[in-house]
């Protein structure tokens, strides 16, 4: 199929054509009815970046487009909310044909069918500098759940819904594929990335469950502070201490580590905490949970591993190795 050019079909009839077909119609403003009073409105948005974000050399559009939608829809289900409208805006070069945007849009509305978005706005504008995403998502908090919060505690678990470490270290096996393509500038050359499909998988594609406000709602276990760790485990350990006023007291040998990522890390040189700790992208959720629900928290939320737990104010956020010795957790843009 030929390449079709923005200048040939304009911007306002490409949004058309890009919202043909997806259930969605094109929308001007992202307000919405939540349905209860008292409700609690929120949102949460993100900008990406080719050069920053992403290297459009290795990353499926089509991936770049839905994990655009998860940097945002995380921060939603962090605050305990549910997603309703989504705002998108394209900044796109010259080098990017329509074919090549609709694959990006097309991961978009896949993500917001799945998160169950009611509405989506979507502007296209031009960009000297690559591809920029702006993707913006709102939704609300029910009243009850929003009441049901009760302050954090010293002794108040800290819950992590997957491993980590496996993004950091899935951009790190496509930055060095790539290294070996510009070396030997052979075309047909595919790399084998079978081996780490689940560590490059984390980088590419990442996924929440878009039921676990839900579950936690029906369960009664309200975190009273949630986090979408994005990047690193300490930044966001670092947020909770300071937001909640308390210590917190991590356990090297609870945190979860995906496959292979030991004999990665001495293949590579990185060290796997370190990856965990401040390695990004991992898209995964940190809750603080009650301790009084631990029994029930351990039988109806398996998917989440239990990594430490709040404490005085004066013990700061530590990491705790597997003999007991305590070091202050450290995280990139934190003095």
């Amino acid at each position: 199929m030929a390449e079709e050019k923005f200048s040939e079909i304009g911007r306002v009839e490409a949004i058309e054509r890009l919202f043909d077909g997806t259930g969605y119609k094109p929308w001007d403003g992202c307000s919405f009815e939540s349905g209860q009073k008292g409700d609690i409105a929120y949102s949460a948005s993100r900008l990406l970046l080719e050069g920053i974000d992403f290297d459009l050399v290795y990353f499926p559009l089509k991936h770049l487009g839905y994990k655009s939608v998860i940097a945002v829809a995380g921060e939603l289900y962090a605050a305990l909310c549910h997603p309703k409208t989504l705002s998108v805006t394209l900044g796109l070069s010259s080098k990017l044909d329509f074919m090549q945007v609709k694959e990006i849009w097309e991961g978009i509305v896949t993500a917001a069918k799945e998160h169950k978005v009611r509405n989506i706005s979507l502007d296209l504008v031009p960009s000297r500098n690559g591809l920029c995403i702006a993707v913006s998502m709102s939704g609300c908090i029910s009243n009850l759940t929003s009441k049901r919060r009760m302050p954090a505690k010293s002794m108040d678990l800290i819950c992590i819904s997957d491993n980590l470490g496996a993004a950091f270290m899935g951009m790190q096996i496509l930055e060095r594929e790539k290294r070996k393509f510009s070396a030997e500038k052979n075309d047909s050359r595919q790399p084998d990335l079978s081996e780490y499909r689940h560590l490059v998988g984390a980088y590419l594609k990442p996924e929440i469950n878009p039921s676990t406000v839900d579950q936690l709602e029906d369960a009664e276990i309200i975190p009273s502070h949630g986090y979408f760790v994005t990047r690193g485990l300490s930044d966001a350990v670092r947020r909770l201490v300071r937001d909640s006023g308390l210590g917190a007291k991590i356990y090297v040998d609870k945190i979860p580590f995906p496959g292979k990522m030991f004999d990665l890390g001495k293949e590579l040189n990185i060290d796997p905490v370190s990856a965990a700790l401040n390695g990004g992208d991992d898209y995964r959720l940190l809750f603080t949970i009650p301790i009084g629900k631990h029994d029930k928290f351990r039988r109806d939320f398996q998917v989440f591993d239990i990594i430490g737990h709040l404490a005085r104010k004066e013990v700061g956020p530590v990491i705790v190795t597997p003999d007991g010795v305590e070091f202050p957790m450290k995280a990139q843009g934190w003095k």
